[in-house]
């Protein structure tokens, strides 16, 4: 009993966090199809690996991207063992992401607009043509 309460006193655990600025900020940012809050942003991650990354902003066009986070040496099984349960005190592995800079959205040119109506208006009344 005195060993368990020993050995749960001195757990450690790793906190990771990513972060995510973009240029402009004040983005809605997204990962893994999830909304995490505007950029800039920190969130907690829980797994080592691919994260899909979209980033909207009105004005702006929507940058989708991927990021790979890589496990750090103390992550690798069996190492991961003591990082995790016999460490005392909090690992912090913080990430960045590379900033993410969002282009202006472009306007069509009006007549481009017409032309793609007009072709769909036909293709909804007289169907598929060849």
């Amino acid at each position: 009993m005195v060993a368990a309460i020993t050995l749960g006193g001195v757990c450690g655990c790793v906190e990771r966090i990513m972060k995510v600025e973009t240029e402009p900020p004040g983005a809605t940012v997204l990962i893994n199809d999830e909304e995490v809050g505007l950029s800039p942003v920190k969130f907690s991650f829980t797994w080592y690996g691919d994260y899909d990354i979209i980033v909207r902003k009105k004005g702006y066009e929507t940058l989708k991207t991927h990021y790979k986070v890589d496990a750090p040496w103390y992550q690798w099984p069996p190492i991961d063992f003591f990082a995790e349960l016999l460490t005392p005190g909090t690992i912090r592995d913080e990430r960045s992401v590379p900033r993410l800079t969002l282009a202006p959205a472009s306007q069509p040119a009006v007549a481009d607009v017409v032309d793609r109506a007009v072709e769909l208006r036909d293709e909804a009344i007289y169907g598929d043509r060849p």
